[in-house]
């Protein structure tokens, strides 16, 4: 697929924490731009979201930031959706993911003697710390994030990002970008990876930092702000906000430690990153 000047959109198919919502599904993001549609995290419920957009052969891609099922679940359908269904794929769907995903699907998957065919379905890249892969007009470049478990999170870009010919990016216009940091504890790498972006999607799953030598895996609020304003972000969307927060309480503590625009993922909801 060539690349087009189409803007860089986000769209929000669910953004709740652990389990879905009666109107609001796990996280899952549908991301398009420079002709390209992906699919970022399939946490349960997102399938049929993304059906209001996208059917599963229009896809370019599928990228997911870690296995936890709130991020993943939703690839089991989409297994049986493109195998067994109405849906006639040209060839098996890019799916970028943790190390071991193929297997773990087909773990879950298989009920005989044979091993369901994943890669039939799905053609499976595993991602590693700098992991890049060019998706249309778009660019794909992942990063080691903290979650005590194999994760990462995502920088996508349009034009011509830097590290690649001139020339392969979007034409006339500069290079657009979101973050999404996926689940991960504030680190040094989601910092970089967010360098300068457009717009930070990060999660803020926990209402208070754990005390004394307990690990970190989620953002607070206030950790989601700081980790945009150290990026130097554009803007800022909160999301996998935890139960025990509002969304509005989400977006206010950000707000406190970061100066830019600051939204939240509702379910639905469709951002132009310019």
């Amino acid at each position: 697929m060539t690349s087009d000047p189409s803007p860089l959109t986000l769209t929000v198919l669910g953004s709740a924490t652990p389990y879905a919502l009666v109107d609001n599904p796990c996280s899952g993001y549908l991301v398009s731009g420079g002709g390209a549609r992906v699919w970022v995290d399939a946490g349960s419920g997102t399938l049929a979201q993304l059906q209001r957009h996208v059917r599963l052969d229009e896809l370019d891609a599928i990228w997911i930031s870690h296995l936890h099922a709130d991020h993943s679940a939703d690839l089991l359908t989409a297994y049986y959706a493109a195998l067994f269904a109405d849906i006639r794929l040209p060839a098996p769907i890019p799916l970028y993911g943790p190390p071991g995903i193929a297997d773990r699907l087909a773990h879950f998957l298989t009920n005989g003697a044979s091993r369901s065919p994943v890669e039939s379905a799905f053609a499976v890249g595993e991602l590693h710390d700098g992991h890049r892969a060019r998706v249309g007009g778009l660019t794909l470049t992942s990063g080691a994030v903290a979650h005590g478990m194999p994760a990462f999170a995502l920088r996508v870009e349009t034009g011509t990002p830097a590290g690649l010919p001139t020339g392969t990016g979007t034409p006339g216009g500069r290079s657009r970008s979101l973050v999404y940091s996926g689940d991960s504890a504030p680190c040094a790498r989601l910092t970089s990876l967010a360098e300068g972006c457009d717009a930070l999607l990060c999660e803020a799953e926990s209402a208070e930092a754990p005390a004394g030598d307990e690990e970190r895996v989620h953002h607070t609020p206030e950790d989601t702000g700081e980790t945009a304003r150290a990026a130097g972000a554009g803007r800022l969307i909160v999301t996998h906000v935890g139960r025990f927060l509002t969304p509005e309480q989400a977006v206010a503590r950000a707000s406190a430690r970061f100066d830019g625009p600051v939204d939240y993922a509702a379910p639905g909801a469709v951002f132009t990153i310019d």
